[in-house]
């Protein structure tokens, strides 16, 4: 059965998994914290807030990962340069370190290193990827 969009390889698909994953285990932590600290609505103003970490990470995440999947699943079935796959991985890679970065920050005022990696790195990859499409 033809997938057609949906056709990507394995790689592929592993990688816009990862990113489901990652978007729904932020999503299910903010549930958990929201209901340990009775905060169901919004967030603290508190950059060092674990819920207002966990939000920021979960709405920036909730922002590339769908363009990213986008551009995952339109490179196809079919063979694609090595150079492709690398940035797929790069992308879930850096995605996760950003999110790591903004979760063990004292605080989201200050810079982070790892954070800055992770945002980085979803340039690179996501331009990269966008650029792959136009590929001959």
């Amino acid at each position: 059965m033809d997938q057609g969009f949906f056709a990507g390889d394995a790689i592929s698909r592993a990688c816009v998994a990862a990113l489901a994953l990652l978007l729904f285990g932020l999503s299910m932590a903010i549930t958990s914290v929201r209901l340990r600290t009775k905060v169901l609505v919004g967030a603290p103003a508190d950059p060092a807030s674990l819920l207002t970490k966990l939000v920021r990470t979960q709405g920036n995440t909730a922002e590339y990962a769908a363009i990213l999947a986008l551009l995952m699943l339109a490179q196809g079935a079919g063979p694609k340069p090595g150079w492709v796959t690398a940035l797929m991985l790069l992308a879930v890679g850096a995605r996760v370190l950003f999110a790591i970065g903004m979760l063990t920050c004292e605080s989201l005022a200050k810079p982070n290193i790892v954070r800055g990696l992770g945002a980085g790195g979803t340039y690179v990859a996501g331009i990269g990827l966008a650029l792959a499409l136009l590929r001959v």
